[in-house]
């Protein structure tokens, strides 16, 4: 009878790897990282702080030999080229070819599994086509493959931020319909209860009446008093459309956060708490992702907000991780 593999000696690599989200819910599932690459070098400070290792740059130039063997290969590969906050230009942007040095890889080293995770909108892009070429290319390469769009809210974290991922394996299709949904959490419970807060004059925003609790869980609660342009808006949306942005947009923290993005640089995330409209905290946006709070954090308070807003929700993939290991070792 062949034996199951151990968590323990279950080992993976990092590709793209920011700081070290997805190693984070890999190693609680268990297995080993064995290799990591990022090229942002302020990412690669922060994932020092935490792993005390130095993650390889750029991937292009990283030679299929210089990876160890691994039983998983793990990918967050760059979004912007299927998100809806980029051009959408898929693997047309030098970005989206990226994925084909993942093949690279995969070809040469041959992993028992391929874990992927990007933006929702990929499954969208071009049509469905741009998924059907990465499906396909896996395929090719003898792995049975899957995809689902898993939402953070539904792993124990307060943010509405979906996601596809990808998985693809050698031994059977990986069922995401395993995957049980955990304890909800919301925003106020991940507060600081002290801290050097930063509040909003209450001239500074208008409160609505009656706010109601949406199906992703936030509970829109009022909006900014900013100037705001007004040509092309819909009647009765104009602190809502998206051309206003979403800082300009006060959700209660009874509720959960919408999706903390990479382009908010200057964290201008506010919740309307206990009757007080304030500033996340930086510490809180790391919270929202489900970061330890033993996370260690290099940089400028902009660069984390960049970095925490590329990475990924923690629960989530160590949920993800330890169903792989189940399933398929």
């Amino acid at each position: 009878m062949k034996k199951t593999k151990k968590s323990k000696d279950i080992k993976f690599i990092d590709l793209f790897a920011g700081i070290g989200g997805i190693r984070l819910g890999f190693e609680k599932a268990g297995a080993d990282c064995v290799f990591s690459s990022e090229i942002d070098s302020e990412c690669q400070k922060t994932y020092y702080l935490n792993f005390k290792e130095w993650p390889k740059g750029d991937i292009t130039k990283i030679k299929e030999t210089e990876v160890p063997d691994h039983n998983i290969l793990t990918a967050g590969f760059p979004c912007q080229p299927f998100s809806i906050c980029g051009l959408q230009r898929g693997f047309e942007d030098v970005r989206g070819t990226l994925f084909f040095d993942i093949l690279r890889i995969i070809k040469k080293k041959k992993p028992d599994v391929v874990f992927l995770e990007n933006v929702k909108h990929l499954r969208h892009h071009d049509a469905g086509r741009t998924l059907q070429v990465i499906l396909k290319q896996l395929q090719d390469l003898g792995y049975k493959t899957n995809w689902k769009v898993l939402n953070a809210k539904d792993f124990s974290t307060a943010q509405n931020r979906e996601r596809i991922i990808i998985v693809g394996s050698k031994k059977k299709i990986f069922d995401f319909s395993k995957i049980e949904k955990q304890k909800p959490v919301l925003v106020k419970d991940i507060l600081q209860e002290k801290g050097n807060f930063e509040y909003l004059d209450p001239t500074e925003y208008t409160l609505i009446d009656d706010p109601k609790t949406q199906e992703s869980g936030l509970i829109f609660a009022g909006y900014r008093n900013k100037s705001i342009r007004k040509n092309g808006v819909r009647a009765n949306t104009i602190n809502l459309s998206r051309v206003h942005k979403q800082p300009n947009r006060i959700y209660s923290s009874e509720g959960t956060h919408p999706t903390i993005p990479s382009q908010e640089t200057s964290g201008r995330f506010f919740i309307l708490h206990k009757g007080k409209v304030r500033k996340l905290t930086i510490d809180e946006c790391f919270s929202l992702m489900g970061f330890p709070g033993n996370f260690k954090k290099y940089s400028t308070n902009g660069r984390l907000y960049q970095q925490i807003g590329n990475s990924v929700c923690v629960p989530m993939m160590e949920r993800l991780a330890r169903e792989i290991i189940n399933q398929l070792f």
